[in-house]
């Protein structure tokens, strides 16, 4: 487990006499030992809990977002005094965990993802048990019967059951639409992964590395994810590139 380690005070005072930011650091370095965690990136801030302007923590999550890893925090309070602020962190697609109060993560989201993900295949499957027994009603119950002119008996088209979606040729114009968006949604999720590596690329190339198998190795030392969290190679590195000349 990575984590990326932040800390604040609220004034100079705290700040520079370090009290305050002893207990965080102490907390932290015991939540990492627990899990067995390597810290990768440590940002102290200070400033008020009653500003939203946090350079440090943008910076912090940043680093947490392009790793994978876990942004780590002392206490929940440590973020901020506002609802919506803490919210919009939640919301921001980058793990965190509060070491005094660990269930105040994104948890809460994985257990509704869960919860949605069974109903899903709930669903699924009651509907392919209904077809079933449908089928078997339509097998067992016996069907209407005439006699052609030949004295052959044929079944009535009135009483055979119609299964399946009645709607299926809408139903599959709505599934491709699906595909177009989801298509969409991939490609708009790999344009900000490459806006977020724009200035980590630019830093690696001043650095003198002119190749894309050295951006790559580069890239997989300062352990950046690739946009479906795999390692880079000189391929992918070469989409990124492509991607920031448009982005």
């Amino acid at each position: 487990m990575k984590i990326v380690a932040y800390r604040r005070v609220s004034t100079q005072k705290q700040g520079k006499s370090g009290l305050g930011l002893e207990a965080q650091e102490a907390a932290i370095q015991e939540f990492a030992r627990t899990r067995g965690a390597r810290t990768i990136g440590e940002y102290t801030e200070v400033e008020s809990g009653k500003s939203n302007e946090r350079p440090q923590l943008a910076a912090a999550l940043h680093h947490a977002k392009v790793t994978g890893a876990t942004l780590v925090i002392a206490k929940l309070d440590r973020l901020s005094r506002s609802a919506s602020f803490t919210l919009t962190l939640r919301d921001s697609g980058v793990k965190f965990v509060c070491c005094d109060m660990p269930e105040a993560n994104d948890l809460t989201i994985g257990v509704l993802a869960v919860v949605a993900q069974q109903e899903a295949v709930n669903t699924s499957n009651r509907t392919r048990d209904a077809l079933r027994e449908a089928r078997k009603r339509v097998a067992v119950a016996g069907q209407r019967h005439k006699r052609d002119e030949d004295g052959h008996i044929t079944a009535s088209r009135d009483h055979i059951k119609r299964l399946g979606n009645p709607n299926g040729a809408e139903a599959l114009r709505r599934a491709a639409k699906g595909n177009r968006a989801a298509v969409a949604t991939v490609s708009a999720n790999a344009d900000r992964r490459a806006r977020d590596l724009a200035e980590v690329v630019k830093d690696i190339r001043a650095g003198g590395a002119g190749t894309l198998e050295a951006i790559a190795n580069e890239l997989n030392s300062r352990e950046m994810m690739t946009p479906r969290g795999g390692r880079w190679y000189p391929s992918s590195v070469a989409n990124l590139l492509r991607r920031l000349e448009v982005c």
